[in-house]
């Protein structure tokens, strides 16, 4: 199994940036995916996840309103897109893969800063 995340970068706050997290290897029909993140000195926190079948997404109080997961099933893909970016969404993202009951699978992440 591999989650390839992609689409980070330097974005100016008030700017917009879309993570892309490819997966390969198995079905994940039935996953749930999920996009973290982990500034420096902080510890990782869940940002955003959807479940793969139903759609159904969850975000973090903090992004919600200016983040939007989704997912293309042709292309086995899921999708982050940041809007309205604040100095406070620098992190390394991470997207990761939970089958069942724990996050099984993860990407090697991907840089996010946001300057002022």
């Amino acid at each position: 199994v591999q989650l390839q995340a992609s689409g980070g970068g330097l974005v100016q706050a008030g700017g917009s940036l879309r993570l892309s997290c490819a997966a390969s290897g198995r079905t994940f029909s039935g996953s749930r995916m999920g996009w973290f993140r982990q500034a420096p000195g902080k510890e990782r926190e869940s940002v955003a996840s959807i479940w793969w079948s139903s759609g159904i997404t969850y975000y973090a109080d903090s992004v919600k309103g200016r983040f939007t997961i989704s997912r293309d099933n042709g292309k086995n893909t899921v999708y982050l897109q940041m809007n309205s970016l604040k100095p406070e969404d620098t992190a390394v993202y991470y997207c990761a893969a939970n089958m069942g009951a724990a996050w099984d699978y993860w990407g090697q992440g991907t840089q996010v800063t946001v300057s002022s």
